[in-house]
């Protein structure tokens, strides 16, 4: 083959490596800046109670006193795609209300006197809670706790979504 040919035929897809290259990037970038975002509202009449900032696998969870074993639970999620994913429960009794067995997947371990199960592969695009009226519920999201039943009030309905884009 002709040397000028090999080097003009090089050039070519060099050039196009670098502009998908290039438009990959761009297309990278323009996804980082799309601000994304959890939000916690009444479940009923839609008002906002909060907005925190969650990237692309940001974790959160919700802890509260079970009902009826009267135990910690926390409850592990991280945003992913724009839902919800389940990344793990960490508990410290069986009993009503508690899981008791294994899902596909799904592991159990314990930590100390508590016992957590990862693994469990559910995600919600609207994630719902009714904040005790005897013990809180608490979400924990990057350094900040914040306690629901002070935010929304007691009894409240409410849910978690994720929210893509500016403005409210």
């Amino acid at each position: 083959m002709n040397r000028r040919f090999v080097l003009i035929v090089d050039l070519f897809l060099a050039s196009l490596a670098a502009a998908g290259g290039a438009a990959a990037k761009n297309r990278a970038e323009a996804a980082v800046a799309v601000p994304v975002f959890l939000v916690l509202s009444d479940e009923k009449t839609g008002k906002t109670y909060g907005e925190w900032e969650a990237p692309e696998g940001k974790e959160f969870a919700v802890e509260f006193i079970h009902s009826v074993n009267n135990s910690p639970v926390r409850e592990m999620f991280r945003v992913e795609g724009g839902v919800i994913h389940g990344e793990a429960v960490r508990f410290f009794s069986f009993g009503a209300g508690m899981q008791s067995t294994l899902e596909e997947g799904e592991r159990f371990f314990r930590d100390g006197e508590g016992m957590i199960i990862t693994g469990t592969g559910r995600t919600w695009e609207e994630l719902r809670y009714i904040v005790g009226t005897v013990s809180d519920h608490v979400l924990f999201i990057g350094d900040e706790c914040v306690g629901l039943r002070d935010l929304c009030g007691r009894n409240a309905q409410v849910v978690f979504r994720i929210r893509t884009g500016g403005g409210k």
